[in-house]
């Protein structure tokens, strides 16, 4: 690398890390949990519908709790009222408030009690429940004093996003966080960032991602809508449709940081507007072919 290069890397890396501005702290278990029932840590409900462990999940972070092997850091993004927002950790951390009975639905109630089932070193897990509960269907074990402890006092780091972080570092670092070592897809750990950014805004395109003639021309199958292919084809629509793409970043890098853009500053309905109109025309010129090839005869 010539010197005129170095220089320039190093000037970027010194404008970036003033970007982030971090903090750590060592919380245990019931310190946080405290805190989500003071509203003094925000988990986003939209999240807990785009990520759920399943039960064997669950059991096993319960399993590594009482066993005393380390949680992995949780990160949080410091708000402007001083409160938290999860940005990494939320199947940890809703696993737990689910488990004790205080994880929250997205209308405000409380959600049922997670039960346990039994793990490779902890069988006796089976069916263990934290308080026993009607609300819970089956047989039921609870977990016991001791072990309500053990899980209270454990211990995790909590790495903080300050405030003067500047606002899209908290969605850049969602995404970097997220990427590795979950199952979500792009557009999974795109439609958080969005969410962050405005949920009105996800709201609005989200509506418009399941408007009947836009599904009939882009022609999504049941499989391709779990993984949430409308919801990225009408992203990259709407973000192509208001900026240009200079080719100096990766196409998706330039997807994930365009759409954030464009939710800071929109509600999405002239967005979905944009959509409608143009599908609808689509659909009534050319009907569910009119982006299909045509050869040999047919559209394919």
């Amino acid at each position: 690398m010539s010197r005129l290069g170095k220089h320039m890397l190093d000037d970027q890396i010194a404008k970036a890390q003033r970007l982030v501005k971090t903090d750590s702290y060592s919380m245990s278990v019931g310190e946080v949990t405290a805190m989500y029932e003071r509203a003094e840590i925000d988990i986003n409900p939209e999240f807990q519908r785009l990520f759920r462990w399943d039960v064997d999940q669950k059991s096993r972070l319960i399993e590594s709790i009482l066993l005393g092997i380390p949680l992995p850091s949780i990160f949080v993004f410091e708000k402007d009222d001083a409160s938290w927002e999860l940005i990494d950790g939320l199947q940890r951390i809703s696993t737990l408030l689910e488990f004790m009975g205080l994880l929250k639905k997205p209308d405000g109630g409380i959600e049922s009690p997670s039960k346990l089932v039994g793990t490779k070193y902890l069988s006796s897990l089976n069916n263990c429940v934290w308080d026993k509960k009607s609300s819970i269907s089956g047989d039921q074990v609870a977990i016991g004093r001791t072990a309500q402890l053990a899980i209270k006092r454990a211990r995790l780091n909590v790495e903080i996003l300050k405030r003067p972080s500047d606002n899209l570092t908290k969605y850049d670092l969602f995404q970097r966080l997220n990427a590795g070592g979950t199952p979500a897809n792009a557009q999974e750990l795109r439609n958080c960032a969005i969410i962050m950014s405005n949920p009105q805004f996800h709201a609005s395109i989200k509506e418009a991602s399941e408007l009947d003639y836009f599904l009939k021309v882009i022609n999504a199958n049941a499989d391709q809508m779990e993984k949430q292919r409308h919801m990225e084809y009408v992203v990259r629509f709407i973000v192509h449709c208001n900026f240009d793409y200079a080719g100096d970043v990766g196409v998706e890098i330039f997807v994930n940081d365009k759409i954030i853009v464009l939710s800071g500053k929109s509600d999405g309905i002239r967005e979905k507007k944009l959509i409608e109109d143009t599908f609808d025309l689509l659909f009534d010129s050319m009907g569910k072919d009119a982006l299909r090839r045509f050869e040999g005869g047919r559209h394919t």
